[in-house]
């Protein structure tokens, strides 16, 4: 009788048992669908971040600015710059030091992609403009077609910033020729002259009317045509590309999203 091979088939099943369980040692201290690389934790944001923005998105991006310093408390957002977005774009395309920009148009950005020196912007929000006057309305103001009357004072954004090309468009729509007798660089100043009660009447964004209680708005026809969308975009000369793409990723996840429609901003 010929057994003797009986104890090989034995060995062989031991060694398959042992390297089996080698294998589980090997793996048994990862997690499933896991490895040393994809384990390690991505590397903490830390820099400076400096950010131009339409003057519109002040109060909103002060606050955003904010929320990313605490979710990031390595990054420091410098003070924002906010001025009119064609005054903006001229800066950055002279050579300003912004990492981010936030245009109140789709124009104002385009002249900076084609300098070169952005790619790939995104729509993060959209405004719409309201006819504002005094606290008491002393003008007597009560539409776009007292914008015509030279015995008023009218104050109007210019036509080289959004606000005024919006502005523009929407007299132009209502065929109302407007009586200025002063246009500004940007939707902050407007606001402010109507404010203090240096103007009869102006023209701002919907979101800027709402930061002060010492203007009244207008019933406004026609203003719902005449829609500005806002572009966001990092600059090719950011020193810190990582911050740059974080904070526009920011303003468009939720957090852009609550903080923007809390101040009256439409969704792109």
């Amino acid at each position: 009788m010929r057994r003797r091979p009986a104890p090989l088939r034995s060995a062989v099943v031991f060694a398959s048992l042992v390297l089996l369980l080698a294998g589980c040692a090997t793996t048994g201290d990862q997690s499933p669908g896991t490895s040393a690389t994809s384990a390690e934790a991505e590397p903490e944001l830390t820099g400076d971040l400096t950010v131009y923005a339409a003057a519109s998105l002040k109060v909103a991006f002060d606050e955003l600015a904010t929320r990313f310093e605490a979710r990031h408390p390595s990054v420091h957002v410098i003070p924002v710059t906010y001025d009119g977005s064609s005054t903006l774009a001229t800066q950055i395309l002279e050579g300003a030091p912004a990492e981010v920009f936030a245009s109140a148009d789709e124009k104002n950005m385009q002249k900076v992609v084609d300098g070169g020196l952005a790619a790939d912007p995104q729509l993060f929000a959209t405004n719409t403009l309201v006819l504002v006057v005094p606290a008491g309305n002393p003008g007597e103001v009560a539409g776009l077609d007292d914008l015509a009357d030279p015995a008023r004072t009218v104050v109007l954004c210019a036509v080289e910033v959004p606000c005024g090309a919006a502005s523009a468009t929407l007299l132009a729509n209502a065929g109302v020729t407007g009586s200025v007798d002063s246009y500004e660089q940007n939707v902050t100043a407007v606001l402010t002259k109507v404010a203090a009660g240096e103007a009869d009447a102006g023209l701002v964004y919907v979101t800027d009317a709402a930061t002060t209680g010492d203007v009244e708005t207008i019933e406004t026809e026609g203003a719902d045509a005449v829609v500005n969308s806002y572009p966001i975009a990092a600059l090719a000369d950011t020193a810190d590309r990582q911050i740059a793409d974080a904070f526009v990723a920011f303003v468009l996840g939720p957090d852009g999203r609550e903080v923007l429609e809390a101040r009256g901003f439409g969704a792109p």
